[in-house]
């Protein structure tokens, strides 16, 4: 008798719980869990409850109405569904991995826009990471040496101007985009399996450097392994989160050109990396480009497709670099030894710098106003100088 009227307590406490509290994690973690992430019936719930806390508290026959077997629906509106709903997420925060649902400001903009968004999404890492500009670079998982340095380079090159890379950790190109990306940015990794279930396993290592930086994806529980049908469903993700795909060596057969597909599907970028006439791994990226696909030979090529805000703001950073550059290069002895003594962190007055140099001030006034006409100085009262940028 007093088990019974704890676990009706309970019910009524998670009932309540699901009519007051705005927490969409919970209850999508709940219903994925629950329904198994049945995709199909996420969707009707999602179209048939503008607000999920009422799913719990919904009359038996609705749930019916919705294709939900009594089991199911037993579980949810018993309130042993969401009992351990609050497990699990009490879990997923013990091993620092969050979850975003659809709904929630974190989730990324540009999934929402594809053809069967992920309802809830599992990751590790920095989640700001999800939002900002992306390419996907993808491509054979036994690469020639000519693929390895393509996929490298562009990968290293976009990363270094701001674009995060996007791929599916598996070996080959997937693999060495991620590893160029660490080296000059950032990258996104997008699993056909659970952030336990690390496929292939030597890619751990990878995957833990990835996370410290960038960010992990999984719409799978951390516990699911790498089954087959996961991977094409995962490359939607690829392609959905990225502004333009770009395929580096790909057979006829490859799986990299349903992730091209997907992306053309989904109204973004499609490129490809030519290769050799007559090469197995180069049908696939050839065929792409007869068909349409930009040919990309650097990161130019794709950074020119970009939508013209990003675009112009990253050809704008590159022209000032470049001036930057040739300043700098121009600059003689005197110039190059007073500006080894400038910081970019803190200003130094200019008693400072005549201590330091050994310059008398007249002669190191008009080496700074040379670096300032130059733009590679900033110049305050005091007089006190640093270096631009």
């Amino acid at each position: 008798m007093e088990a019974k009227i704890f676990s009706d307590n309970l019910t009524q406490n998670l009932k309540e719980e699901a009519s007051k509290e705005n927490n969409k994690s919970l209850f999508w973690l709940t219903l994925w869990t629950t329904l198994r992430s049945d995709y199909r019936q996420l969707q009707k719930i999602a179209q048939s409850f503008s607000d999920l806390r009422q799913v719990f508290i919904a009359r038996e026959e609705k749930l019916l109405s919705l294709g939900l077997d009594k089991e199911k629906i037993n579980q949810l509106i018993s309130g042993r569904a969401l009992e351990e709903g609050k497990k699990l997420l009490n879990q997923l925060a013990q091993k620092n991995y969050w979850i975003i649902s659809i709904e929630e400001r974190e989730y990324p903009p540009l999934l929402r826009e594809i053809n069967f968004p992920p309802y809830l999404l599992f990751g590790v890492g920095r989640k700001d990471v999800l939002t900002k500009p992306a390419v996907a670079i993808v491509g054979s998982r036994r690469p020639s040496s000519y693929g390895r340095s393509m996929a490298e380079k562009l990968s290293a090159e976009l990363a270094a101007r701001g674009l995060v890379i996007v791929s599916g950790l598996a070996r080959g190109i997937d693999s060495l985009a991620h590893e160029a990306a660490l080296t000059e940015g950032e990258t996104i990794a997008v699993l056909g399996s659970g952030l336990e279930k690390i496929y292939p396993p030597e890619n751990w290592s990878l995957f833990k450097r990835i996370a410290a930086v960038g960010a992990v994806i999984s719409e799978y529980l951390p516990h699911e392994p790498p089954l087959a049908h996961h991977f094409p469903w995962r490359n939607r993700l690829i392609s959905g989160l990225s502004l333009a795909t770009v395929v580096v060596e790909a057979s006829s057969q490859s799986g990299s050109l349903i992730t091209a597909r997907l992306a053309l599907d989904q109204n973004r970028e499609v490129m490809a990396v030519p290769g050799k006439a007559g090469s197995e791994l180069s049908q696939g990226t050839n065929a792409l480009i007869k068909a349409g696909a930009k040919l990309v030979e650097n990161w130019l090529d794709v950074v020119v497709e970009l939508p013209s805000d990003l675009r112009d703001a990253i050809l704008l950073k590159e022209k000032e670099a470049n001036n930057k550059k040739r300043e700098i290069e121009s600059m003689d002895n005197d110039e190059k030894a007073v500006m080894s003594y400038l910081s970019s962190e803190e200003k130094i007055s200019l008693e400072e710098l005549v201590l330091h140099s050994g310059k008398q001030p007249a002669e190191l006034l008009s080496i700074l106003f040379r670096l300032e006409m130059k733009g590679l100085i900033l110049t305050y009262p005091g007089p006190s100088y640093q270096r631009r940028g």
